[in-house]
């Protein structure tokens, strides 16, 4: 019986929806709730948590470092959007970025790792060979990313992080 009133309530329900549309425009704003489907505009951001700590940081990012190290920033911010650590921890993403930075000052491997690749970014969005650091040799002068001055950027971060939270 309750079956019989589910099926005789759902086709008056559509018969009215239909009756609705048919006066109606059909529009791309329409369109798209559709696509989002039933309760998506409920107060919920259609952008995850994860995504919305990601674009956090990208921000903080943008913000707090140097134009001219354009290469690090998108190096770091691939890192940590690929991290398990953001992952785990993205309901505070300041305090993930400041551990990952301190993690890559903790590890001269990390360090040399980070800065490889920036040289690696920089040459390609330069179109430019990129100048790698050879152990004992003093840097290249027109290499913009040395294992010091990243080092120095991201304590940098660090300070700024921490300045921050007190």
């Amino acid at each position: 019986m309750s079956d019989n009133k589910n099926i005789k309530q759902s086709e008056a329900d559509a018969e009215l929806e239909r009756e609705i549309r048919m006066g109606r425009k059909f529009t791309v704003a329409e369109a798209i709730g559709r696509m989002a489907g039933p309760g998506a505009m409920k107060g919920v951001s259609p952008v995850t948590r994860m995504q919305q700590a990601a674009v956090e940081i990208e921000n903080w990012l943008r913000l707090h470092m140097s134009a001219g190290a354009g290469e690090l920033q998108t190096v770091m911010l691939r890192r940590i959007k690929e991290s398990e650590f953001l992952l785990q921890n993205f309901e505070q993403p300041l305090a993930v970025l400041a551990t990952l930075c301190q993690r890559v000052l903790d590890s001269e491997c990390l360090l040399q790792e980070l800065v490889r690749e920036a040289d690696v970014e920089w040459g390609q969005l330069n179109s430019q060979r990129p100048y790698f650091e050879t152990e004992g040799m003093p840097p290249h002068p027109d290499d913009p990313y040395t294992s010091e001055s990243v080092r120095k950027t991201l304590a940098g971060l660090i300070e700024q992080l921490t300045a921050r939270d007190m």
